[in-house]
């Protein structure tokens, strides 16, 4: 099979982008799932081959579907009429196009950094339907969002201190918030757990005086009208995350009181619902975690504050699958080994941290078929090169042969937006698809793979002699 893109343009080296493929009939397999109907389609039109031996899949209809969740399960449970923004984490899949999909289905973005906002606003996103959120906001920056009308959450005394600078010389309408930490503890995962005592995150509020702190400059800031606080992540229990919402409600009702008027009129609680990775079931739910808040802080969803919420992970994470061909099958030390082009450059935090971040993987064969056998435990290995560059270690999976395909699954979230330039390897191709109960499969490229001119220009291939006058 020539080493040539769908449609007959030149591999990754000529740097032609794929045409959008036409819609691919795998056959009669309509009881497939639609992940194995993808699969299939993908390695029938050539978007993972030998040409592009990774690309990534996205499920729209999923997406779509996880988004309609979202929404019924806070219109359930809170005050008919009451305000709620669901902004999107950009950074779980930084990705214009499903921020467009997003908004189209009634969500905004919460953005943390310039390029997410520059990413938000390709998406025509608007202003009102967009949060800031960063701990290291710039002058520019907040100068910025205060003009569009973007709403800021402050990270510490001094953003805040910064944003009354700028409201002075220039005034604006934009929501603005205070971040807390109700410092109520962390999950099982350190280095995702933002309500730590010494989190870099917001204002901890059980620190000495911060409370009183909190109170004081919301009452000398007519304009401070949110509170904002993130309490999950992966890891973390869903009771914690309820204490934490419960925590910043109470706060609220706190600075309220003492104003003698409805100075706050929001709650951002955050995201960061956890993602079971271990199996197809979708659990926790966002109704189990709305359920909840409702029991555990009642008045959060009475109508007596608007809510914006900040998922990323839970969103997206189900809907994704990234396939790689089999480029070698060998053994040492008695062990079968699968060398694949799915490692650390599109799985870093499940190589580097396995315990934390596993991966379910999925094994196909040469047509992208479902592969069948008796399990034989194996490796599942990158094309990084060291040692470690793991997706899998001693992996019960039918015998993986040379050509045939490994799809990691629930790499929705994430997967996609923190590629890992390691060993100068390039970002895959990813491509939203739906699959018709009749097997017929239409794809959609999100991102065009990144070619090996794109990667060289970014590597300073322009500029080869931009160091000679130094020496």
């Amino acid at each position: 099979m020539a080493d040539r893109m769908p449609g007959g343009a030149p591999g990754r080296t000529h740097g032609a982008a794929p045409r959008t493929p036409p819609p691919t009939r795998p056959g009669p397999a309509s009881h497939a799932h639609p992940r194995d109907l993808a699969v299939q389609a993908a390695v029938a039109r050539g978007l993972v081959g030998p040409g592009e031996p990774v690309a990534g899949l996205l499920d729209v209809d999923g997406i779509r579907r996880s988004a309609a969740e979202l929404r019924s399960a806070f219109e359930e449970f809170t005050a008919p009429g009451t305000p709620v923004l669901h902004a999107f984490a950009v950074k779980a899949a930084s990705l214009v196009p499903v921020l467009r999909l997003l908004a189209r289905e009634g969500l905004g973005c919460e953005v943390a950094s310039p390029g997410e906002l520059a990413l938000a606003r390709a998406a025509r996103v608007p202003a009102r339907r967009t949060v800031l959120d960063s701990p290291a906001k710039t002058r520019a920056e907040l100068r910025e969002a205060l003009a569009l009308g973007i709403a800021v959450n402050a990270d510490n005394p001094e953003e805040l201190s910064r944003i009354d600078g700028l409201m002075a010389s220039a005034p604006s309408t934009a929501p603005i918030g205070l971040r807390i930490n109700p410092q109520i503890g962390g999950g099982s995962i350190g280095a995702m757990s933002t309500a730590t005592g010494t989190s870099k995150f917001g204002v901890g509020l059980r620190d000495e005086g911060a409370r009183a702190w909190v109170v004081r400059a919301c009452l000398d800031r007519p304009w401070l009208t949110r509170l904002h606080a993130h309490v999950g992540s992966q890891g973390m229990s869903l009771k914690l995350m309820a204490a934490g919402v419960a925590d910043l409600y109470h706060l609220a009702e706190e600075i309220n009181e003492q104003a003698g008027r409805r100075q706050i009129d929001t709650l951002d609680i955050g995201g960061g619902l956890p993602v079971n990775f271990a199996s197809d079931a979708v659990t926790p739910t966002f109704r189990d975690y709305a359920a909840l808040l409702r029991s555990t802080v009642p008045g959060l969803m009475s109508g007596r504050y608007g809510l914006v919420t900040e998922f990323g992970r839970s969103l997206l994470a189900k809907h994704g699958t990234i396939v790689a061909r089999v480029e070698y099958a060998k053994s040492a030390g008695g062990r079968p080994i699968a060398v694949t082009h799915a490692g650390a450059q599109v799985a870093t935090r499940t190589v580097f941290a396995p315990d934390s971040w596993p991966v379910r993987v999925a094994a196909y064969d040469v047509h992208g078929l479902p592969k069948t056998g008796a399990p034989v435990a194996q490796d599942v290995a990158g094309p990084c090169c060291f040692a470690g560059d793991l997706v899998a270690e001693n992996r019960p999976l039918p015998l993986l042969g040379s050509g045939d395909h490994v799809a990691l699954l629930d790499t929705g979230a994430y997967y996609f937006s923190t590629h890992f330039a390691y060993n100068s390897l390039p970002r895959p191709g990813i491509h939203g698809y739906t699959a018709a109960p009749d097997g017929t499969v239409r794809f959609a490229t999100v991102r065009a793979p990144q070619t090996l001119a794109d990667l060289t220009a970014e590597s300073g291939g322009d500029t080869p002699d931009a160091l000679r006058g130094l020496t």
